[in-house]
Formats: structure tokens, C-alpha cells, sequence
């Protein structure tokens, strides 16, 4: 095998463990109970799926072709960056509109901040 087999197989097993993070955030986002663990499943996975798909496509075009990808590039940056923000900012809006939580939560650590008698703090 040569170095240019060996990175193309590297770039191949990197979009391969993309791929199967997708499929467990898939997963994931039908077994779990609330929108709260779903969320948190389709972030982390997701974004981590995503990453590593665009980060395999991103080396391929570089050490295959010889051609470095602006717009991968980007793409990785804002995704990294949007993913969990954008999450976030969904579950806070669940939260504040009093999305109720599965009953196998075990506990739910801004209730002692913000009961339901309270102003919801902006």
C-alpha cells in the first residue's frame, strides 16, 4: 500500500464514523422520551456526524486533489459554531414555555430557580 492509499482509507473511515454517528443521533431522536434528551442527543451526535463527514470531505479534497475548499472549511466552522448554539437556544424556549419533562427524569436543576410562581428572568 502506498501513502495515498493509506490517507484515501483514513479519509474513508472518518466519513464511515460520520455516518454512524448520524445514525445513532437517528437513533437516538426516536428512543429518548422529551424534547429535552432528544435535543441533546440530535446536537451533540449530529453535529459530531457532521463534522466528521465534512472533515473526511475536506482532507479528501486536499491531499486527493490537491484543492483546498473554502467552502468546506466554512461550513465546518459555522457548524461547529451554530449547532449547539441553535440547541440551546430550542430547549431555553421549551423550557420558558413550560414544556413538561419525562416522567423518568430524575431531576430538573433550574426548577429551584425559576418556580412557576416567579417571573421567568429575561
Amino acid at each position: 500500500m502506498n501513502v495515498n492509499n493509506l490517507i484515501e482509507f483514513g479519509i474513508a473511515i472518518m466519513i464511515l464514523i460520520g455516518t454512524i454517528f448520524g445514525f445513532l443521533s437517528a437513533i437516538g431522536f426516536i428512543r429518548l422520551p422529551d424534547i429535552y434528551n432528544r435535543a441533546h442527543a440530535l446536537s451533540k451526535s449530529s453535529t459530531l456526524g457532521v463534522l466528521f463527514v465534512l472533515l473526511g470531505t475536506f482532507l479528501f479534497f486536499i491531499f486527493a486533489e490537491g484543492y483546498f475548499s473554502i467552502k468546506l472549511f466554512l461550513g465546518i466552522f459555522f457548524v461547529f459554531l451554530t449547532a449547539p448554539v441553535s440547541s440551546h437556544v430550542t430547549l431555553r424556549a421549551a423550557y420558558r414555555s413550560k414544556v413538561p419533562m419525562a416522567e423518568i427524569s430524575v431531576r430538573d436543576d433550574l426548577k429551584a430557580y425559576w418556580s412557576n410562581d416567579d417571573q421567568i428572568p429575561e
